[in-house]
């Protein structure tokens, strides 16, 4: 089982089924073709076409499958934590400002 706990794309083939624990909480994209989505804890099944997205839950499993298309990519992308939104935006803010802060390198 794949444990999700950083941004990370990847591609399910048609009749592949992927398990996956979610590490962080998430939120999950569709691209190229619909995917089948089964939810630990949920009874509904979720069945996202291309853009669509769908917000996950620290700790849950899910259950990926693409069924009819070829194949279909899967995003899944963790939010910033609030101190680093906050730091983004007192740099937008002095930049507005025009305060000159650091030189433009941000270590990650």
């Amino acid at each position: 089982m794949r444990e999700i706990s950083s941004n990370i794309t990847f591609e399910i083939h048609a009749g592949e089924t992927v398990p996956m624990k979610v590490a962080n909480s998430t939120r999950l994209t569709v691209h190229g073709g619909p995917v089948w989505v089964t939810r630990s804890d949920d009874v509904e099944d979720y069945w996202l076409e291309p853009g669509h997205t769908l917000r996950l839950r620290r700790g849950e499993r899910l259950w990926l499958s693409v069924e009819g298309a070829p194949a279909a990519r899967v995003a899944f992308a963790i939010p910033a934590r609030p101190s680093e939104r906050l730091i983004d935006w007192a740099a937008r803010a002095a930049q507005r400002l025009g305060v000159r802060v650091g030189d433009g390198w941000r270590t990650v």
